[in-house]
């Protein structure tokens, strides 16, 4: 044989796998007719079980591994909720032992709720763990708001419950919606999801606070205002996810449609605040310049042609 065993057993996996030179493969295959050892071992090479029996050993690796950190992750958050329980049961006797009742009890429960929802429910939950967290955290919020104005004999906890989801929801939605399990369902519409959330929420606060205040023309006087800012909103967001040009032009035309609202948008807001305001608001406004609608305009065209020059040049490239 011209060549050793020992260096064309080291080349057989290289053989298996089809990453040997061609002299390297002629060597192979010549040596393994001469060598039913080396011809032994490359068969053995070849069985499909030995690779199914790596990728089973593989994965109970992989998933002894995971069971471990899970295990070790629920010891922590279980730690971590005795921690913060103490506080909850000094309160408790101490309450009982001044004899207040459960007064203050219920509310260092609800607030102790935050923190739990932010340190234990991530390691306590099996997956989807930002997903859980952000929806605990909001719940115990909204507990915490219910149980103050329940102790505090108030009324205004829609108004506080309200304007807190929408705090919320401008924070923590594009994070859900990217999320699992919401974007499994969401797909492609998860922008448009997070705008409809917001704004139902807006819209939500606004209801909320004026059943509270009970002050006359606030419904007229709070939509005059938020309608025509909120639908600005959504004319960007069209121009943004969905017009089908470069980015330097949709900043063009962003540009060019928020110097028209600027100045009759802003005239609109104005004569609708005075229409609706119960005593006729303050008269004295001023108009907005035409200036800055005109700089406005000029500095989306040049975004707008800097768009169309990349575009034509992308083209040419192509061709």
């Amino acid at each position: 044989m011209k060549y050793e065993c020992d260096v064309i057993e080291d080349l057989l996996p290289l053989y298996k796998d089809g990453a040997c030179s061609e002299a390297s493969t002629r060597a192979v295959e010549e040596h393994i007719k001469e060598c039913p050892k080396c011809a032994k071992i490359l068969n053995a090479l070849e069985d499909t079980e030995i690779d199914e029996l790596i990728v089973r050993e593989r994965d109970n690796i992989i998933g002894s591994q995971s069971r471990y950190f899970k295990r070790k992750s629920a010891v922590a958050g279980m730690v971590v909720a005795a921690i913060f329980a103490l506080p909850i049961l000094i309160c408790l006797i101490v309450n009982l032992a001044s004899g207040h009742g459960l007064t203050w009890f219920f509310i260092v429960l609800a607030s102790m709720m935050i923190p739990t929802s932010l340190f234990v429910v991530p390691l306590m939950a099996p997956k989807n763990r930002m997903f859980w967290t952000m929806i605990s955290f909001t719940a115990s919020l909204i507990i915490l708001l219910a149980v103050c104005c329940i102790y505090s004999r108030g009324t205004w906890f829609f108004v506080a419950a309200s304007s807190v989801l929408f705090g919320l929801s401008i924070c923590f939605m594009p994070f859900i919606a990217c999320r699992r399990p919401v974007n499994e369902y969401l797909k492609n519409f998860k922008g448009l999801t997070v705008m409809a959330v917001d704004t139902l929420t807006f819209f939500l606060m606004i209801l909320c606070i004026g059943l509270h205040v009970h002050v006359s023309g606030f419904f007229g006087t709070a939509l005059s205002i938020s309608v025509p800012i909120i639908m600005m909103c959504w004319v960007i967001f069209f121009i943004i996810r969905y017009l089908k040009v470069n980015g330097m032009t949709k900043a063009g035309i962003c540009i060019m449609a928020l110097s028209l609202f600027g100045h009759f948008g802003t005239k609109a807001i104005l004569y609708l605040t005075l229409k609706n305001s119960s005593n006729g608001g303050v008269q004295v406004y001023s108009e907005p310049s035409m200036i800055n609608v005109i700089a406005g305009l000029v500095v989306g065209a040049v975004f707008i042609l800097i768009g169309m020059l990349l575009k034509n040049k992308g083209e040419k490239n192509n061709d």
